[in-house]
């Protein structure tokens, strides 16, 4: 388990609350970027698989808890984009 992994993950982790939040309030994805949300859940995707088969420890309940956030970032971003 590396601090750094944890700290980058915390810290990536901590934005997504506040962009689904204005996201949700203001029903617009205006800045936001399809092909962008989907390229980070291939990353967090790719943590997720190498925890599981290369090195598993408890970080990987937070690339699973980013993955979630950004998932739900990106399903607003399908349900407001053409507004």
């Amino acid at each position: 388990m590396s601090v750094f992994e944890i700290v980058m993950l915390i810290c990536f982790g901590s934005a997504w609350p506040f962009s689904i939040y204005r996201s949700w309030k203001s029903k617009t994805v205006k800045g936001k970027s399809l092909v962008f949300l989907l390229i980070l859940l291939a990353g967090y995707m790719a943590g997720i698989l190498h925890k599981i088969f290369y090195n598993y420890d408890q970080v990987i309940y937070l690339y699973c808890t980013n993955f979630i956030l950004v998932s739900v970032d990106t399903m607003l971003y399908i349900r407001y984009r053409n507004r």
